[in-house]
């Protein structure tokens, strides 16, 4: 079978593509939902990173980020793009249910890998050199979380894919919501330990497999005959699996290898507390990136769609439209936490983190182009063009390894010392050029011109920067004390400039007059709803 993007019908049988079920609803709506849940989601991560990095500390918060980044890594790794491929093809076959049925073997295969791994580590007695002093007990609970997260996420793309993207973000906004008053009990009651928020963890993953599982049950109606998967069926599905992802299995160890080499070294020369400064920012930089994250699985599913149909034009319209703003979008945000990340650090992890501003601001900055790069890699993926993504991901990893050694080891071994700053540099300046790379291949794919994108990146940068920078200017002038005012009123000022801005020039949102003058007739319209509905 060709997975998508040669043209070829597969060994699937082969039903005509829905793009429509009778559950699904528009790419607009589902994306204005997400970006609801999104913005319900930031506010509690907001809340919710102001009380976990205090509630646990810089270096218990850097040993919780040491072993779950380990275990990101590994479960990752055993994705292989599996969950992608599981995805695309979900989204394009809808009625091929026993493809459902396939990938759950290969989910319990990966959870009894993972666990099988740690035993085997346990009793060898070689896990103090992996995992550096941490507790066993810990690194159990880590590989859970680890495994736990992962099946989450494949629940969450076959709701997107079956377009029941509504009723799964009002499950997910409803477990943010429980979460933070679970994380709000432990601080108030003082019972804010490393076992007691790995318990908090399990809690929230297990509240929403169940609620997933109902959800995709009632709307799916999946049973025990569709769902049959025959030998003959499981054999072809093996094989279409590994002719797609065979080619990322080479992207998946050097990711795997770049990914625990970073952290473990920083962990090996600069100790837990540097650990806990890096993974401030890089949360920090993650609350960023949750508006334009909600897009990604959907965009996925309509390239894969159209790319089913060689509708390369429709492809391109979606890229030329979205992208841009997406892009916008996140530098709204992060150009604003660079510029504040003082204040940013003395809210949210207090004094004892006060060593983690300058990767904080730097990390603010990498979801800019993170946003890019799940974006240009998901139309790779959905294209069938898998060897050049792996090409591309393979060389810029590789290259990333010497730098991480230089800006993290000792200057008695050849390196800056840098710590937590020194890896924040790192992530960003790869992440800028690696994703400058895709895009042109996307660009060339589609027919648009790379250099629209470019001028654009660099022109959203200065415009959101020089803002965020005359607006914090002008709060330290009233409030001279800095902190959670000071955050506030700059934010406050820096917004409505900003709308003011695109209200007139929507272009640099990436936007069309038509857009800003619906979006203010939509506005209009609500409000005088809500003033009628209190008349």
């Amino acid at each position: 079978m060709t997975f998508i993007g040669k043209g070829e019908d597969s060994n699937f049988d082969n039903p005509d593509i829905h793009r429509n079920l009778g559950h699904n609803d528009s790419l607009n709506k589902r994306y204005f939902f997400k970006l609801y849940s999104s913005f319900l989601g930031l506010i509690i991560s907001i809340i919710t990173q102001m009380i976990i990095p205090r509630g646990l500390g810089p270096k218990v918060y850097g040993d919780f980020n040491f072993l779950t980044n380990f275990f990101t890594q590994v479960v990752g790794f055993l994705d292989m793009g599996t969950s992608t491929c599981f995805y695309t093809n979900i989204s394009r076959r809808p009625r091929e249910y026993p493809l459902i049925s396939f990938y759950l073997y290969y989910i319990a295969f990966v959870f009894l890998f993972v666990i099988g791994f740690v035993a085997l580590v346990h009793f060898s007695g070689v896990h103090e050199t992996i995992w550096l002093g941490q507790s066993l007990v810990y690194v159990y609970l880590a590989a859970g979380w680890g495994l736990l997260n992962w099946f989450v996420q494949i629940l969450g793309d076959i709701a997107d894919a079956y377009g029941i993207t509504v009723p799964a973000e009002k499950v997910r906004m409803l477990q943010r919501i429980l979460g933070l008053g679970v994380i709000v009990i432990l601080y108030l009651y003082h019972q804010f330990y490393l076992t007691q928020f790995f318990f908090y963890h399990y809690f929230i993953l297990f509240f929403l497999i169940i609620a997933f599982i109902g959800i995709i049950s009632r709307n799916i109606h999946l049973s025990k005959e569709n769902l049959r998967l025959s030998w003959e069926k499981a054999k072809n599905y093996l094989k279409d699996f590994f002719n797609y992802s065979h080619p990322i299995f080479v992207i998946a160890i050097v990711v795997l290898v770049e990914g625990i080499f970073d952290r473990w070294l920083l962990q090996y020369y600069g100790g837990s507390v540097q650990q806990g400064f890096y993974s401030l920012s890089y949360q920090i930089g993650a609350i960023c990136f949750l508006f334009t994250g909600a897009m990604t699985p959907l965009l996925m599913r309509e390239y894969s769609i159209l790319h089913g149909t060689n509708d390369l034009n429709e492809m391109g319209r979606l890229f030329n439209r979205y992208i841009p703003m997406l892009y916008a979008v996140a530098a709204f945000f992060s150009c604003f936490v660079m510029v504040q990340a003082q204040n940013v650090v003395r809210i949210i992890g207090g004094s004892p983190f006060r060593g983690s501003m300058m990767a904080v601001a730097i990390m603010a900055m990498y979801p800019i182009h993170q946003t890019y790069g799940q974006l240009t890699s998901s139309l790779f993926y959905a294209a069938g063009r898998t060897k050049l993504y792996r090409n591309i991901s393979v060389i810029f990893s590789l290259v990333s390894l010497p730098i991480t050694y230089f800006m993290i080891a000792p200057v008695d071994k050849y390196g800056l010392n840098a710590g937590a700053t020194g890896l924040a540099i790192k992530m960003l300046v790869i992440n800028v050029v690696a994703v400058n790379v895709q895009l042109y291949f996307n660009a060339k794919l589609l027919h648009l011109s790379y250099l629209y994108y470019l001028v654009h990146q660099i022109g959203c940068l200065l415009f959101f920067t020089s803002l965020a920078a005359m607006s914090s200017l002008a709060a330290n002038y009233l409030l001279v004390d800095g902190g959670l005012y000071d955050f506030i009123l700059s934010g406050i000022t820096y917004t409505m400039i900003v709308i003011a801005s695109v209200y007139f020039k929507p272009e640099i949102l990436g936007l069309r007059r038509n857009d800003v003058q619906l979006l203010v007739q939509i506005i209009r319209n609500r409000l005088t709803a809500i003033s009628h509905g209190r008349c």
